[in-house]
């Protein structure tokens, strides 16, 4: 048997066969939906970034805090818990905040609104009727029933003052809390 005989031309490799129509719509999908999911954390990132855009707006609202009726006009503070609903994630809850003593002269329509916080180191204050003056447990700072000092005090600065608004009878707070120790009331963000 005689070999062949080596040719000029060499053989020509096989055809690549043509890629069917499915084919086509399975990677067509396939690259639509791994548009989405990249998508989906670029989403969570953007969202993630933006909340304490978001948180400024929710923190700048009024609180309801009591019913005008509740508080008389007889010029004696009296302290109210600040509830608000806090969301963590999917989590909602209904928890107090903070407090703070309202307090509403004869024929004053609006009350006065004190945190009930010590400016000094941050301590609870409370208010003693029979010597008409806020004290400081920690302390012993002392504050008239409108929030200045009564010297000697170690505290920096007066009881701070909250923003307080009455609408439909409904006594409104803008709940804000603030850096103690400071002379200077700044508001903690």
């Amino acid at each position: 048997m005689a070999k062949p005989l080596p040719s000029s031309n060499p053989p020509k490799p096989a055809a690549k066969p043509v890629a069917p129509r499915r084919g086509f719509m399975t990677e067509a999908g396939a690259i639509v939906l791994g548009g989405i999911v990249g998508l989906v954390p670029v989403l969570s990132g953007l969202a993630v970034f933006f909340d304490p855009l978001r948180r400024r707006n929710r923190a700048s609202k009024l609180l309801r805090v009591t019913s005008l009726d509740a508080l008389p006009d007889d010029g004696v503070p009296r302290q109210f818990p600040v509830i608000a609903e806090r969301v963590d994630a999917w989590n909602r809850s209904v928890e107090p905040i903070g407090a703070i003593y309202l307090r509403r002269s004869p024929g004053q329509e609006v009350p006065e609104c004190l945190t009930a916080t010590c400016p000094h180191a941050g301590c609870f204050v409370d208010y003693d009727a029979d010597s008409k003056t806020f004290k400081c447990p920690c302390h012993n700072s002392s504050f008239e029933p409108d929030g200045k000092i009564i010297e000697p005090s170690p505290s920096p600065r007066a009881m701070d003052t909250l923003e307080c608004e009455i609408r439909d009878q409904e006594v409104l707070v803008k709940f804000q809390t603030f850096y103690s120790g400071k002379t200077e009331k700044v508001v903690k963000e």
